[in-house]
């Protein structure tokens, strides 16, 4: 169950997508690696084999030379194919060998977890090294990818061959960078909870050259249909017409290259475009927007009036919400912002509270509550809910305190006390 509520994806419905696939790839900036990584333990007993490369692993031998080296702990004699390429093999012949010494383990199945691959150089060895260890993986066994980066090649060939299953897009609603498809647009991947990053084609854009670029990038994709006055407005609104126009475009266009940067075809990709008086988005880049989701499932648990749907949309919600929005940049428009999708976590958190509650589950029900408290400690309804949560489980003297803590709030903020509501629940102790 942990599974599914935490990814929405059961170790089952795993199984039977990754069955006949080569190559499993955990994409990065999703809480698969460890779901997954549990599941392997467990399913393979003695066929997992694991490796973690280290910091600076180098070059493609030297890492290989690692991997023989720690698996050699756990399963003696294992590599010798692999041991004699890489005196002087080439990336090709090294992937081939160790496709071979797979397939000589003494096991009906074999997975190969590589973990956190992005430490090693993602070349044209890599790719060469790559594709003939996928190309000659003998049916038995399979390659699982983690890694905090995941580049265009070697993977997309693959994909189209459909010999990868790639997990942790099970919720996108938009396109994805790995789907199977003959002409691709570029992929942005923006991710607004917490200091905020984007990604583009795979790979995280580091250098905005600047503050304003990237400010300007992430008001553009929170406001979808935004006219040119509330721009300046929001970023300029002490300079002149003339000189807000400039700032913008020489901005705008930084934007550009940043996202252009990271797709080979050469061309630029604008991040929105002009049309009747609004700047939308540009229909030449697919967008995933990690709030779009939040707002998307907040918005489905509030009109659905099944329980368990509205359950699973608000865990979806909370999944998502990592940290408060675009921590800790102290822009107006950005903190109007985190106010109010923090108040929609609360929301989140509250509703889960009740949905427990009503099943009486009354130890998770008050551990939202608790949660939500974090976030919103002046709602009375959450103290309220905290303290009935308290008396279903016989904890009379921590619901008394928990009055007592949210009257000692309201005397100090509001100079007012309790409503009657909460005052009758107290009432109950006596």
């Amino acid at each position: 169950m942990l599974a599914h509520t935490v990814t929405g994806l059961s170790f089952e419905s795993f199984r039977a997508s990754s069955e006949g696939k080569k190559v499993i790839l955990l994409y990065p900036w999703t809480n698969h690696r460890n779901i997954f990584l549990s599941y392997f333990l467990n399913d393979l007993d003695e066929g997992l084999l694991y490796y973690r490369l280290p910091q600076g692993s180098g070059g493609l031998a030297n890492w290989l030379r690692g991997l023989l080296d720690e698996m050699r702990v756990v399963s003696p004699g294992f590599g010798q194919t692999l041991a004699g390429s890489l005196t002087d093999g080439a990336a090709v012949e090294m992937g081939a060998a160790l496709a071979a010494d797979l397939g000589a383990l003494d096991q009906d199945r074999v997975v190969l977890y590589l973990d956190e691959l992005d430490r090693i150089p993602q070349d044209e060895e890599f790719r060469q090294f790559m594709n003939a260890l996928i190309a000659r993986l003998p049916a038995k066994a399979q390659l699982a990818v983690n890694s905090r980066l995941l580049t265009y090649d070697p993977w997309i060939s693959w994909v189209n061959r459909d010999e990868v299953v790639v997990l942790g897009t099970e919720h996108r609603s938009s396109n994805l960078l790995f789907t199977r498809e003959s002409s691709l647009k570029p992929q942005l991947e923006v991710y607004a909870f917490g200091r905020g990053h984007a990604v583009s084609n795979g790979r995280e854009i580091s250098s905005w050259d600047g503050a304003l670029p990237r400010n300007l990038f992430f008001y553009f994709v929170d406001n979808p249909l935004v006219t040119r006055d509330q721009i300046f407005e929001i970023f300029w609104p002490k300079l002149s017409i003339r000189d807000a126009t400039n700032v913008f475009h020489v901005t705008k266009r930084k934007i550009t290259e940043r996202i252009s940067a990271y797709v080979d075809d050469g061309k630029n990709y604008e991040l929105t475009n002009y049309s009747t008086g609004f700047y939308v988005p540009s229909e030449k880049i697919v967008r995933h927007y990690d709030v779009a989701d939040f707002e998307q499932a907040m918005e489905g648990a509030l009109l659905t009036n099944d329980a368990h749907e509205r359950e699973l949309l608000y865990l979806r919600a909370i999944e998502i919400y990592k940290a408060p929005f675009l921590h800790p940049v102290k822009l107006p428009w950005v903190e109007v912002r985190r106010n109010q999708l923090k108040a929609m976590y609360a929301e989140a958190l509250i509703g889960m509270a009740r949905l427990k509650s009503d099943q009486e589950a009354w130890d998770e029900a008050l551990g939202y509550y608790a949660r939500a408290l974090k976030e919103a400690p002046h709602r009375e309804d959450i103290h309220r809910g905290a303290m009935q949560m308290y008396i279903n489980l016989g904890r009379n003297a921590d619901a008394q305190q928990q009055y007592v803590l949210f009257e000692r709030m309201l005397k100090r903020k509001l100079g007012v006390k309790p409503s009657r509501e909460t005052q009758a629940l107290l009432a109950q102790l006596a």
